[in-house]
């Protein structure tokens, strides 16, 4: 089973759901259990950076960060096969 890192799992929630809570990401990320407590820390870091705002404890919803980095309309139908180095963003 691949796992990828919890900020990258999040960064693909909250632009393809519209939101992003711990339990989520571990799912998308496969992570092993346990691991609460290192993505809830991840997620308060990205919403320190205005990446994520907050909605309640564990549910963040984009931050403005985000929002605007998705205004090139960028194609993240292959973001889990890989990795960014194969997302089709150019057209």
């Amino acid at each position: 089973m691949k796992r990828e890192p919890a900020w990258v799992s999040a960064i693909r929630l909250a632009l393809l759901e519209g939101r992003v809570d711990v339990a989520g990401v571990i799912e998308e990320a496969n992570l092993i259990p346990g691991r609460e407590r290192t993505v809830r820390d991840v997620l308060s870091t990205m919403a320190d950076r205005d990446l994520l705002e907050p909605v309640d404890e564990d549910t963040y919803v984009p931050g403005p960060v985000l929002i605007e980095s998705d205004r090139f309309d960028l194609d993240f139908d292959r973001a889990s096969d890989g990795g960014a180095h194969r997302w089709k963003s150019t057209g």
